[in-house]
């Protein structure tokens, strides 16, 4: 499971679907250079904004603030958007007007509602702050209640970038949602370089939060409210382009909306589950912030809170974007025809190819997360006496996170299968009880686990959370559609599980001569830290590679197999 915060761009929108075929490629080729070129800025401005005021309480404080509209936005109307609005407007795009009336009565409706419930959440900053935390002085709930009312904003802003991304998708113009992320990403950069030169990087001081000035919430709080709107308002120049002739128009009869809304129950229902228990996760994890500002500074920095979780989370789901949740989109499409067609016997090997494909660069990454898991930390560490402690707890939470990583791709995977037939209740249902689950041991735990160590409880949760959902799903998979390959998927996964542990060995080799495990070298900055994450990285991939070569591994045909297509040089090998 991940938290809703692991992206800092907020919601993603659905897959789109294209009817040209000569397009597909084009359209993907741009989504993933956009994906790509976002999360490394989104890597750079959460290690930028860590330097400049650390990764302890105040950290934690303005994080809560930042990731509350995200969650919100998803929880009220995040699935509406991308979920229910989808097929609505690629149907309307086909009228004679190209949809040019809807869509303006669409975006209309979402910039009045969106409004209005951005206002009323605004106002209520402080008791949602109240709500959301758990044992915070009132000093700490006063500096969250400022960030908050900066921040609310963003959930307008979200509404506009969803409903107008849905629109360009449904007119085949799918690069500028997944590039206005960028301009998000660049404005924050600015804005956090711009707080850094004004006020200077954390430099360890033990009060943050009774020193932080009014100046300081304006350009950072407000700035990063400033990147979401940018990354809403450039959508509209491409939308302009569309030549749709998008104006305000009201009168909201006869769209539609609640036909199509009874048809996605149940998709809502699972979304709106797992994001209240994103909330409730964040929720009990904010009682480690309390319990730090009583420690000393040292002491303190070595206490996983907030920003430490999700930082990990950030990280880990990086794999899980690129490679599975790419090559479950290809996939879906072929479920989905299999389906329709009534191709039943084809749908084994389909996801057989699919798990075993994923199992590549998921399981490595896994592994690699782990023997890299300090210097990562070091990274989001800021440069502050407190560096190495802050990133050993990170680098403790990665190890975690990153075991259960490998179960939430195969979770993903299965969980398409049912989508492709449209089944939404039997995902919301698995997605429930785990979530509820979840949840329940948490705070359970709670009761006897200190406070200090709650988010890594929570990071153990989320992996076990992972295991549990695939489990469910494989079971439900098989018992419906018979199995597929389960002894094959397993191999495979053991066998590159080998390979990478193999590889491991050596990256850590590497890496302990660099200093990595007894805080030398790849500690003493963040340039040595990434330095050791580049040599050491490189050492392992490069032993993999020759592992699976050697093995004549064809789960790596499979996984090289598109990318050989279009570059000669690679074929070639």
């Amino acid at each position: 499971m991940s938290q809703a915060s692991s992206t800092r761009n907020g919601p993603s929108g659905a897959a789109p679907a294209t009817g040209k075929k000569g397009g597909n490629s084009k359209a993907y080729a741009l989504m993933a250079s956009g994906t790509m070129v976002s999360r490394g800025l989104g890597f750079l401005r959460t290690a930028l904004l860590t330097y400049a005021i650390g990764a302890l309480t105040l950290a934690d404080i303005f994080e809560k603030a930042n990731v509350i509209p995200t969650i919100i936005f998803m929880l009220l109307a995040g699935g509406i958007f991308n979920v229910v609005l989808v097929p609505q407007l690629i149907k309307v795009s086909k009228r004679a007007d190209r949809g040019s009336d809807y869509t303006s009565r669409l975006i209309t409706l979402t910039v009045v509602v969106m409004g209005a419930a951005t206002i009323l959440l605004t106002l209520l900053a402080g008791p949602i702050i109240k709500i959301l935390t758990l044992n915070w002085s009132d000093a700490e709930l006063a500096l969250g209640t400022t960030f908050t009312y900066w921040c609310m904003p963003q959930v307008f802003f979200y509404g506009v970038y969803a409903v107008v991304g849905q629109v360009l998708n449904a007119h085949g113009r799918f690069g500028a949602y997944m590039w206005a992320p960028v301009a998000n990403n660049v404005v924050q950069l600015a804005v956090i370089g711009t707080f850094i030169g004004l006020f200077g990087a954390y430099d360890g001081a033990n009060r943050q939060v009774e020193d932080w000035t009014s100046q300081q919430t304006v350009l950072l709080a407000g700035g990063s409210t400033l990147g979401i709107a940018i990354q809403a308002l450039v959508l509209f120049w491409p939308l302009a382009r569309t030549g749709l002739g998008i104006r305000p128009k009201f009168g909201w009869r006869g769209m539609g909306l609640r036909h199509v809304g009874k048809l996605a129950a149940w998709t809502l229902s699972a979304m709106a589950i797992g994001n209240i228990s994103s909330l409730m996760f964040s929720r009990l994890v904010s009682g480690a912030t309390a319990v730090r500002a009583e420690m000393s500074l040292v002491a303190g920095a070595s206490v996983q809170g907030e920003v430490q979780l999700n930082i990990t989370q950030l990280i880990t789901v990086l794999p899980h974007s690129i490679f599975a949740l790419s090559l479950a989109t290809v996939l879906f499409n072929e479920f989905t025809k299999a389906f329709h067609d009534n191709r039943h016997q084809e749908i084994a090997p389909l996801l057989s190819r699919g798990l075993r494909s994923t199992a590549v660069p998921v399981v490595f990454a896994s592994i690699a997360f782990i023997v890299l898991a300090g210097p990562l930390g070091r990274i989001f560490a800021s440069s502050a006496s407190t560096a190495n402690q802050t990133g050993a707890a990170i680098g403790q939470l990665l190890v975690l996170t990153a075991l259960g990583l490998p179960f939430k791709s195969i979770s993903f995977f299965l969980m398409r299968v049912f989508y492709a037939e449209e089944d939404t209740r039997t995902p919301m249902i698995i997605q429930s009880v785990v979530a509820v689950l979840g949840v329940a041991t948490a705070y359970l735990l709670a009761l006897v686990v200190p406070m200090t160590k709650i988010a890594i409880v929570i990071a153990l949760l989320f992996g076990l959370m992972n295991i549990l959902s695939a489990v469910i799903a494989h079971v439900l998979v098989v018992r419906r559609y018979g199995d597929y390959g389960t002894g094959e998927v397993a191999d495979a996964y053991i066998r590159i599980g080998w390979m990478s542990a193999l590889s491991g060995v050596v990256g850590a080799v590497v890496l302990a001569l660099m200093g990595g495990y007894n805080y030398g070298f790849a500690w003493d900055s963040i340039g040595h830290a990434v330095l050791s994450i580049a040599i050491s990285g490189s050492c392992m991939l490069v032993v993999f590679l020759v592992l699976l070569r050697t093995a004549r591994s064809p789960e790596l045909e499979e996984f090289l197999g598109p990318l050989a297509r279009r570059i000669p040089s690679l074929r070639r090998h």
